[in-house]
């Protein structure tokens, strides 16, 4: 072989190396920078947050993957605002970061308003992150379903009396013999149309097709699972008898439980068991479940969402019997010291109880600090400002309390309007 042909060779030899070092290597170091202009109703500490959200989402897009930030779990409104959590964003980035380095921050004034600018190192795994944007996909399908379940639906009581008086088969479980799955592709099409469709019976019937038709999949068993709670949430609203809501959630408890089964780690599957275990009264059950979900994705906010809501109203049973220690305990966990101001606007009841245990325990400092908690979130709150109000009275914090009078005054509060010289 001359010398010149080497020279030839080596380039060739040099491409394929690189080709071959980049399909294998899992992880990928990028230094990137993020910039963040505080707005209006913003903290210093959601202001770093998020600012460093941002850092990390350039270094995954830089890595090789957009993310898009359509995908709400959940949205929850209060007192006029709107509180949105763009999980799949914050859960891609949880699951592609292995790691980060602040190598730059500092802060400068834009515009009278602070702006923040930070520069990072960062280490993405890409299989991770492979892996993980495959499941979301399917669960964004799934969250999609569970939110068209969860809008109005004006002929919600008639599907009702369609399903009582269908055939028994519309609404028990078809799934066929493991061995006779035909098409998962077919399947697949027929869970699309079950998710886009608002009529509950057909949505029980193309989801039954699907699993019949691909019986490993769990997108058909959810599909049905969350339509089946869906219909025993409408049948208690509308008076019906025990049995037929109890067979809707037995009907749900075996589609997640068989769900489960075959995805042992699938979020919405174990979603849905907390959701069947709360209907059946089985608090312990239901809150294991609602963890399981968060252990697996700890940015899931309507698992965040449920447990909260759980554990209060555990708490409030314990204070309506005069048990304010265990009631406490009980909201030390869905209050835990480390959680991110992000989740404050779901805690609000939560901090609300904890405060007015702490008023009737003598200890209004930790109780002005629950309602401050609340307020750095949302200062508009007018029910916390007024509570905070008359603690600061009672500590004779005359100013403190004339501050947040005022303030509650000007959002419309005549009560707070009244106290005021």
């Amino acid at each position: 072989m001359n010398f010149q042909r080497v020279l030839r060779i080596l380039p060739v030899v040099a491409f394929f190396l690189l080709l071959y070092q980049l399909a294998n290597a899992s992880e990928t170091t990028v230094v990137t920078e993020g910039r963040y202009v505080m707005g209006d109703g913003d903290t210093l500490a959601r202001a770093e947050e998020q600012v460093l959200r941002l850092a990390q989402r350039r270094a995954v897009e830089e890595a090789g993957l957009y993310i898009e930030s359509t995908f709400h779990d959940i949205e929850k409104a209060s007192s006029g605002k709107s509180f949105q959590s763009s999980s799949l964003e914050i859960r891609t980035i949880a699951a592609a970061i292995t790691k980060t380095e602040i190598l730059e921050s500092r802060r400068s004034i834009e515009n009278d308003r602070p702006s923040f600018y930070i520069r990072i190192r960062a280490i993405v795994d890409l299989d991770n992150l492979q892996a993980a944007v495959r499941r979301w996909q399917s669960e964004e399908r799934l969250a999609e379903h569970f939110r068209r379940l969860q809008s109005e639906n004006a002929e919600l009581k008639v599907q009702l009396h369609e399903l009582r008086t269908a055939p028994t088969g519309v609404r028990t479980l078809t799934i066929g013999p493991l061995g006779h799955t035909k098409s998962r592709e077919q399947a697949r099409i027929l869970v699309e149309k079950a998710i886009l469709t608002h009529h509950l019976p057909q949505k029980l019937d193309l989801a039954s097709r699907a699993a019949a038709l691909d019986p490993q999949s769990v997108e058909p068993l959810i599909v049905r699972g969350q339509t089946h709670l869906r219909l025993a949430s409408a049948a208690y609203a509308n008076k019906s008898r025990q049995s037929e809501y109890s067979e809707y959630i037995d009907s749900a408890r075996m589609d997640f439980d068989r769900a489960i089964l075959i995805d042992p780690k699938n979020t919405w599957a174990l979603l849905g068991r907390g959701d069947v275990s709360t209907w059946l009264q089985r608090p312990i059950e239901a809150a294991h479940a609602f963890e399981q979900v968060l252990e697996l994705h700890h940015f899931f906010d309507l698992a965040r969402y449920r447990l909260i809501n759980l554990y209060t109203a555990e708490a409030r049973k314990l204070v309506s019997l005069k048990q304010l220690s265990p009631a406490l305990t009980v909201l030390q966990k869905c209050l835990p010291p480390q959680t991110p101001e992000s989740w404050t606007p779901y805690q609000k009841e939560a901090y609300l109880l904890r405060s007015e245990i702490y008023k009737n325990l003598n200890l209004p400092a930790q109780a002005i600090d629950d309602l401050s908690a609340i307020l750095r979130t949302d200062p508009t709150d007018r029910q916390a400002l007024l509570a905070r109000a008359a603690l600061y009275q009672e500590e004779l914090q005359g100013r403190a309390a004339k501050d947040d009078l005022e303030h509650a005054c000007m959002l419309g509060a005549t009560v707070a309007c009244e106290q005021l010289p």
